[in-house]
């Protein structure tokens, strides 16, 4: 790290508030009654057009939202100034309909917030296969409307309101300093079951009042989203509904110094949240992946065990049970020697070089009696890393999941 970098990096300071802490956004939740009686319908409005970046599921099924959304991005995605999330209902599988509610969405809202529609993104989380009740979304929108304030306290309404099985909301906020210039980056997000990596069962917004060049703002989503919202892993399963929507103030150039690290810990703090929020989660699992030959090689690797359900079942039944964790990285072919890795559970060598067992039984297990475990596999083959994040899969999961609808 250069010493400019690192100084910058000691200049950013975590904030209250998540995206109510940007400068020039303001946000609103609100019960619209689409769920039987908790918030489901947020608003989110800027007060001048913005640069929109998207990441979105890699899913051959996606939702009626994110089509909708992707047209108004072709038409004014250098321009956008509004967001309109709902949760209790997916709009996904929904055909044409589903299309024509999410345009009168953002019709609707566009006409509250007197802009043009295509400069609406919309978003939906919940059930697939299901109709959008447009008579309450309108209501919604229009007490979504009234209630636009700036802040900490609109934000949390906002992050509740796109929860589904979450038990908590999830914010985050940094400032950072370009030169003597403060500037903030803000979001919010959801996520708790069908968390896999390539986009997860979530929705995130991310907004920042640093100025910047859409291609700018893309190419630091695109990387901070590799390396955050795409290694994680509740359960596995992947939506037709995933995305991350990024926002800036429009600018002629790159994005301020700065600004990377900043929207790096902002996605890393939601991705994390995601996890440790994971449906019936009662362990917290990081895996890192060390001296691989190549970045991918790390990521392919810390995915497939964070992703693997029998290590996630092992983590909760306390099962130290490591032939799992090496099955689980050599399963995606990535270029593995079977004679050169090593594998570490919280610090502590584990099993060493040509698979020997360091750790007894029953020290294996008092280390998986920890509510958040560290796993450390070192490919001993080169100097690239990875680390994904997950979290174990208990007994409620099958109950969350088993009654989801009924």
């Amino acid at each position: 790290m250069s010493a400019s970098s690192s100084t910058n990096k000691s200049r950013m300071l975590e904030l209250r508030g998540g995206l109510g802490a940007v400068p020039g956004v303001k946000l609103a939740g609100v019960h619209a009654g689409i769920k039987a009686r908790k918030r489901d319908l947020a608003l989110v409005a800027f007060e001048a057009p913005q640069v929109c970046a998207q990441v979105i599921t890699t899913n051959e099924i996606k939702a009626a939202p994110l089509l909708v959304t992707g047209r108004h991005l072709a038409e004014s995605g250098e321009a956008m100034r509004a967001i309109v999330i709902n949760s209790g209902c997916a709009n996904a599988c929904t055909g044409e309909r589903g299309e024509r509610d999410a345009q009168a969405t953002a019709r609707q809202a566009a006409a509250l917030l007197e802009i043009d529609p295509n400069q609406v993104v919309v978003a939906s989380t919940g059930v697939i296969g299901v109709l959008m009740p447009m008579d309450r979304v309108q209501r919604g929108l229009e007490r979504c409307e009234g209630q636009l304030e700036a802040g900490g306290k609109s934000a949390h309404d906002a992050a509740e309101a796109i929860m589904t099985t979450d038990r908590v909301p999830k914010l985050s906020a940094y400032s950072f300093y370009d030169g003597t210039t403060k500037y903030v980056v803000g979001g919010i997000a959801k996520g708790s079951g069908m968390i896999a990596p390539n986009m997860a069962t979530m929705l995130a917004f991310v907004a920042t009042d640093a100025p910047m060049s859409r291609k700018a703002l893309q190419a630091a989503l695109s990387e901070c989203c590799e390396e955050s919202f795409n290694m994680i892993s509740v359960d596995g399963d992947m939506s037709t509904n995933d995305a991350c929507y990024a926002f800036a103030p429009a600018g002629k150039g790159g994005a301020p110094d700065g600004f990377a690290a900043a929207l790096r810990q902002v996605c890393l703090d939601l991705a994390q949240a995601m996890v440790k929020d994971g449906e019936g989660a009662t362990k917290s699992l990081t895996m890192h992946v060390t001296g691989a030959a190549t970045v991918a090689q790390a990521r392919a690797a810390a995915r497939a065990v964070i992703n693997s359900n029998l290590v996630k079942t092992a983590v909760y039944g306390e099962d130290p049970n490591w032939g799992r964790v090496i099955a689980a990285a050599g399963s995606v072919k990535a270029g593995l020697d079977p004679e050169k890795w090593s594998l570490y559970i919280n610090d502590q060598l584990w099993v060493d070089v040509g698979a020997i067992e360091v750790l007894s039984e029953a020290e294996g297990h008092a280390q998986m009696e920890h509510s958040s475990i560290v796993l450390r596999l070192d490919l001993g083959i080169g100097e690239a890393s990875a680390t994904g994040w997950g979290c174990d899969l208990s007994k409620d999961y099958v109950r969350i999941n088993a009654s989801y609808r009924t």
